[in-house]
């Protein structure tokens, strides 16, 4: 059977949360942020998309987005590598008109002409801080069938303690919480919120048509607007129908460090794993690697552990990604280690997050603790 294509094509926005989680975004963007051992954060939107029959992806970019691009590709193995449509992505000044943007507005402006030519009647925009499995096709038939103009998708939650935290919110991290009336659609949009309690927290999700998103961003960057939500949508609330599409998969959200920690740690339970996956393919970036070899004497529990490594230490509750060595002797309990690290014979990890190609000299010993563990940059020698 041959799959129908939804009528629909989708905007990727990588950058906008990067100021969450600076110690990983100092050299990438969100949405090339490694996740779950093999995954990165773009993985689960991007495979929503492909899930969801939507197969014209374009991904702006607004600063460092080399291991992005390295990353994506050509979109073969999302299945996008498509002379029409497919996948694409627009850095800074690759075409007339585009240039570094701070909102939608201008993103979406600088892209006038190229979605002027598309055929597809909807556009869906979303952002790459949060890992889920979207069923864009259900949301987008809800959509149609409730005469929208706007549909938005949230999750009920209460506010993530990284958000509450933010001792300075700045322009590119804002979040939407809605007060919805009794048909589900908003009455009330609410900025970067703070009050206790359950929310209808929005997860960046913006389904509307194409030629009235086009019109609306010109008009929009003219009157110097930066936001859909917050400087476009909530003042003429009253004239929209907004619906607000429920979504009820299993969530994560990263919002500060502690929180990509924690969410990341949860998946080493196996029920929040398949939840996540929601019994559906996540595609991402294959390397042909060799099976992880656990040489005898290894001990490994509780732990996930991506293709290329060798084990011949001790690894406890961990996430270890793609051709880590952890020598003989050597110990890592709790902790997240990005891909190509080397832990020598005799070091000691307990609670670090360790981004790529990390050095651990043999003997050395760091620790944090699970409200705070400790952060060692890319490419440190220790």
């Amino acid at each position: 059977m041959v799959n129908v294509k939804t009528d629909a094509l989708g905007i990727l926005f990588p950058n906008v949360y990067d100021s969450l989680v600076p110690q990983l975004t100092s050299e990438r963007v969100m949405a090339s942020i490694p996740f779950a051992s093999r995954y990165r954060m773009i993985d689960f939107v991007l495979s929503s998309f492909v899930n969801s029959d939507i197969d014209d992806v374009s991904i702006v970019v607004r600063e460092n987005y080399f291991s992005l691009l390295d990353h994506v590709g050509s979109g073969r193995e999302w299945d996008l590598s498509q002379s029409t449509g497919g996948l694409k992505l627009y850095p800074p000044y690759s075409e007339k008109g585009l240039e570094v943007y701070s909102g939608r507005v201008d993103a979406v402006y600088a892209l006038a002409h190229t979605l002027s030519k598309k055929k597809k009647k909807y556009v869906i925009m979303a952002d790459t801080n949060i890992a889920t499995s979207y069923d864009f096709k259900d949301m987008l038939k809800k959509h149609i069938e409730n005469g929208a103009d706007i549909t938005v998708a949230y999750i009920e939650q209460k506010l993530p303690e990284g958000l509450r935290n933010q001792k300075m919110i700045d322009k590119k991290t804002t979040w939407y919480t809605y007060d919805l009336d009794e048909n589900n659609f908003v009455k009330k949009i609410k900025v970067c919120e703070q009050d206790d309690g359950v929310k209808n927290m929005g997860t960046n999700v913006f389904i509307c048509d194409r030629e009235w998103l086009i019109e609306t961003a010109a008009q929009a960057y003219i009157d110097d607007k930066t936001f859909f939500e917050r400087d476009v949508v909530s003042p003429i609330l009253d004239q929209l129908k907004v619906y607000a599409y429920k979504h009820e998969n299993y969530t994560v959200r990263i919002s500060d460090m502690q929180t990509f920690f924690d969410q990341s740690m949860a998946l080493l339970k196996d029920d929040n794993m398949d939840k996540l996956l929601n019994g559906r393919t996540v595609f991402t970036k294959t390397n042909d690697d060799n099976p992880t070899r656990y040489v005898k004497g290894s001990r490994v529990k509780n732990s996930m552990i991506a293709d290329g490594c060798i084990i011949e230490g001790t690894v406890e509750n961990c996430i270890i990604h793609r051709k880590c060595h952890i020598k003989k002797g050597a110990v890592v309990r709790n902790s997240i280690i990005f891909s190509h690290g080397i832990i020598e014979e005799g070091a000691r990890l307990d609670y670090v997050i360790a981004d790529k190609r990390l050095h651990i000299t043999q003997g050395k010993e760091m620790k944090g603790s699970d409200s705070f563990p400790n952060f060692i940059p890319k490419g440190s020698t220790i």
